[in-house]
């Protein structure tokens, strides 16, 4: 089904190894497969978490390869970045006629029409009802860290390095580095990155804030997939309206992010399965006289997925 990613699925949960030997790279190959697969994800009921990973054991990926980002560079005459601006905006409402996708790949346009189309998938993932895991099992660099970066959580091997490196090469990150890694990180931290593009370890990956967890690189897949089965229990509806109000709705003012989240929560409690997981947890505290995030018991089948089976038909 993929020519770049390698699927196994266990419960809801599926695992996605990003194999592109011999170096790693993300291309244009891989970005289409990536694409194919948040779709699939995000269709699918029986998909709650995805996790990727790469299939070399000490690598994620590499990075962009830099010979497609050339040849796409070279396809079009060098504009002015205002000029392409209006580019990319004009594309942007081109591309709601159908078909007019593939009129456009024929075009010198087609590396604009290309990128794009990588941040849609990005931003799809974000907001997805589906969870994405990142297990960064070994160095990623640009793309790599990028994609990383778009996932949900991201969960690192003790063994891997991080980097965003594209001012090596004369260039910013394209990919949402300049954005997710500010939000993640803070400007200060972010800039530094980028400016370097220097290579951090695990352990300052964690203390910064750019990954959720380290551990071990033996323990990480096992790790990671046993936090992805728990969480893949949850409703995707308020799985994705978490992630789109905190996302989008963190960098509006506070005043339009609450009404992002008033929305959000008043849709979400009108849905059939969030009412029948707030009856029982009523009952629970009628019946008992305890209420379940107090009780042990109760509370770890909340954390589980357990109090309330939200994936039955």
């Amino acid at each position: 089904m993929y020519r770049t990613i390698k699927t196994t699925q266990s419960g809801r949960v599926l695992l996605a190894r990003l194999s592109n030997p011999p170096h790693g790279f993300l291309n244009e190959a891989m970005v289409l497969d990536l694409e194919a697969l948040v779709e699939r994800a995000d269709q699918d009921p029986d998909i709650g978490v995805v996790v990727l990973t790469g299939e070399r054991p000490d690598r994620f990926i590499a990075h962009f390869d830099v010979a497609e980002i050339l040849h796409k560079a070279r396809s079009y005459p060098p504009l002015r970045e205002w000029q392409l601006q209006w580019l990319l905006a004009l594309l942007r409402i081109l591309l709601r006629i159908p078909g007019m996708r593939g009129v456009l790949g024929k075009t010198p346009a087609s590396g604009a029409l290309f990128l794009l189309r990588f941040h849609d998938m990005l931003l799809k993932m974000g907001r997805s009802g589906t969870i994405f895991i990142a297990a960064i099992n070994g160095q990623t660099a640009g793309g790599g860290i990028e994609l990383a970066m778009a996932c949900d959580l991201r969960y690192m091997s003790s063994a891997a390095d991080l980097s965003q490196v594209e001012v090596l090469l004369g260039f910013p990150p394209g990919a949402g580095g300049t954005q997710r890694l500010t939000r993640l990180i803070g400007r200060a931290r972010a800039l530094e990155m980028m400016l370097t593009g220097r290579a951090i370890s695990a352990e300052e990956a964690q203390r910064i804030g750019l990954v959720t967890q380290v551990f071990a690189h033996e323990q990480l897949l096992e790790q990671t997939l046993a936090i992805a089965q728990r969480l893949s229990r949850f409703l995707p509806q308020a799985i994705s309206a978490i992630k789109r109000v905190t996302l989008e709705g963190g960098c509006l003012p506070l005043g339009k992010g609450l009404q992002m989240e008033q929305a959000a929560v008043l849709s979400n409690i009108g849905v059939e399965a969030s009412q029948r997981a707030m009856a029982r947890y009523v009952e629970h505290i009628d019946r008992q006289g305890l209420v379940p995030t107090y009780d042990a018991v109760l509370r770890e089948q909340l954390e589980t997925g357990h109090f309330e089976e939200f994936t039955r038909r």
